[in-house]
């Protein structure tokens, strides 16, 4: 490494990426982009592709770290090029030119990425998901709800806020507003699930 700049066993860059240290985080970004880069590339990838691809995986990696939820069991190296790996095969099977064999010299691993990425995208769709039915609740359920669950708001709060007569109006309307909610969700979700 460059002179000033300090590298990190993996366990340091664990804690330093917990402890929000950038540089960290910077550093092992450069560090393994060549090995994925080079993935991307020798398997029907363009350079601009495989950073996109290295970038979720950073992103998988990070996420699991700042929430704790990280359980490593190998080298961040090969973890990340596992996370990688999979997020390559997904995109090369949706743009349908996956035709042939990858030239994939690599061992298949169980590092555990496998299971947290598909936990992640998960995630990521039923956020997407309830992003979309809060939208569709219409007004005024959809300010109650994020008055109520995403600004903290207390009740008393609510009831000024929307005029109701007492927190007790204001507890039932939220409540039938999250049941609305929630069949929106639970509707779409399924429609997702059937294609």
């Amino acid at each position: 490494m460059g002179k000033g700049i300090p590298t990190y066993t993996d366990e340091e860059f664990v804690a330093a990426i917990r402890r929000g240290d950038d540089r960290a985080l910077a550093q092992l970004y450069r560090l393994h982009l060549p090995m994925v880069s080079h993935y991307v590339l020798q398997n029907s990838g363009t350079e601009d592709e495989a950073k996109d691809v290295y970038q979720e995986g950073i992103m998988v990696f990070y996420e699991k770290v700042r929430d704790g939820s990280l359980e490593l069991s190998c080298q961040i190296k090969t973890y990340l090029y596992a996370v990688c790996r999979r997020l390559w095969l997904k995109r090369l099977a949706e743009k349908t030119r996956f035709g042939g064999r990858l030239d994939d010299h690599e061992p298949y691993l169980e590092t555990g990425a496998e299971a947290d990425l598909a936990l992640a995208e998960e995630r990521d769709k039923r956020f997407a998901t309830m992003s979309e039915a809060l939208e569709r609740v219409g007004e005024p359920c959809r300010s109650l709800l994020e008055g109520f669950y995403l600004l903290d708001k207390s009740m008393q709060q609510l009831t000024a806020e929307f005029g109701y007569t007492n927190a007790d109006n204001a507890k039932n309307q939220k409540y039938k507003c999250l049941v609305r909610l929630k069949k929106l969700f639970f509707s779409h979700y399924k429609e997702e699930e059937s294609f």
